[in-house]
């Protein structure tokens, strides 16, 4: 194992057991290791403070998974802590209503740059990094044994593997069966509607399980309304809203096979299919469109918008340049939408903060001529659990607003 010395003078996040340690904060660091090398970190007085893996020789040097002394690595400590986090899911989000949720979220289990999703009786699972994915055959032996699955997928993408400041390693994607059989197309449950995923060729691990408490509570809003589901993918929250009988659905994305989804699932769940409708559109476009009262739209009047756009600010120094972005599309929604309508509006942008992210639409509004009230709020949902010093990790941020 090796072992690395965290200078006095920056030992205080690892002590507050934050998750990443960076190079500046290590005494040395000797050449020639290898990505997923075991290592456990002291301090300059030679006494034990954590346990983790070498990542790289860029900014983030160690990710740490452990902090108990002599704690060995192999199959039988990924056990533990996959045992661990299933547990969690299990006991709070698992039921006879929904079987498809996110069982290891990554340094927030303890178990840096590993994504386990589960749907159904199959598992997405993606390595984000080298260092992890030196440890893929053990990790599988124990996805295995703990969870039992029927198949299990990688789909650790080209875009989902990270890349630190100064990396020059060539990092190569892959996609594939790792375990058993798994079908293109799996139906999962989640919260007594049914939907199917396309792991294999779907966005992310097939499904935006972290919305799941979002569409639940969109419900409450539905009933006889008119509902506009931008960046709707394959239609999570326009199935919710026509299960809460909603008057009509329409749901408006760039990808064609997305929008078939979305039929599929609306007929999955013995919906009405005229009340529901796709659009294969640019949202922006869509959006404008309705402004300025274009015919081909049939000039369509909505009572509740979503917007749930992908990740606008891709990294730090876009930040500003990806609030526009925010800013533009939910200042359109606001002129769209009539008094006392309902906007729900979404970010998964890490680099962009929930205070952030409310200024942008206090700003929308203001350019709308609008008062907007914030009715709820939401982050990460219940199977998305974060380390409390780990504010890095946060991403998702949902507001439920009336717009007066």
């Amino acid at each position: 194992m090796l072992k690395l010395t965290v200078l006095s003078k920056r030992v205080g996040p690892v002590r507050g057991r934050h998750p990443w340690v960076f190079s500046g904060a290590l005494k040395q660091i000797p050449e020639g290791q290898k990505s997923g090398t075991p290592v456990q970190l002291c301090d300059e007085q030679g006494n034990f403070l954590a346990a983790g893996y070498f990542n790289s020789y860029s900014q983030i040097a160690v990710r740490l998974w452990g902090f108990d002394v002599g704690e060995e690595v192999d199959e039988d400590f990924f056990v533990s802590r996959i045992k661990a986090a299933y547990e969690l899911r299990h006991d709070l989000v698992e039921s006879k209503q929904t079987d498809s949720f996110r069982v290891v979220n990554s340094e927030n289990d303890l178990l840096p740059g590993l994504i386990v999703d589960k749907y159904s009786d199959y598992l997405s699972v993606q390595f984000h990094n080298a260092g992890i994915n030196f440890w893929k055959k053990e990790i599988l032996a124990a996805l295995v044994k703990v969870l039992k699955p029927k198949g299990i997928y990688e789909r650790s993408d080209v875009g989902n593997r990270v890349k630190e400041e100064g990396d020059k390693s060539e990092e190569k994607s892959f996609t594939g069966i790792l375990f058993g059989k798994v079908p293109e197309k799996v139906e999962i449950l989640e919260n007594g509607l049914k939907f199917i995923v396309d792991i294999i060729n779907g966005q992310k691990t097939g499904f935006f399980l972290d919305q799941r408490d979002k569409r639940s509570a969109l419900q409450k809003y539905c009933k006889g309304k008119k509902v506009l589901n931008c960046f709707s993918y394959t239609g999570g929250f326009s199935v919710y809203a026509l299960a809460a009988d909603a008057k009509k659905a329409v749901s408006v994305d760039a990808s064609e096979s997305a929008l078939e989804l979305v039929e599929e699932n609306v007929k999955l769940n013995k919906l009405d299919v005229k009340k529901s409708e796709v659009v294969s559109a640019d949202v922006k476009e869509y959006l404008n469109g309705l402004l300025e009262k274009d015919p081909e739209l049939g000039e369509e009047e909505f009572d509740v918008i979503i917007l749930d756009p992908p990740a606008f600010v891709k990294n730090r120094h876009k930040v500003h340049e990806g609030l526009q972005g925010y800013r533009k599309i939910n200042e359109a929604a606001l002129k769209v939408l009539p008094k006392n309508g309902i906007l729900v509006t979404a970010s998964c942008s890490q680099h962009v903060t929930l205070v952030d992210f409310r200024h942008m639409l206090s700003e929308a509004a203001g350019r709308a001529g609008r008062t907007v009230q914030v009715l709820e709020t939401y982050t990460h949902g219940i199977d998305h659990p974060e380390l409390a010093p780990f504010t890095e990790g946060e991403y998702l941020k949902c507001i439920f607003a009336i717009v007066r």
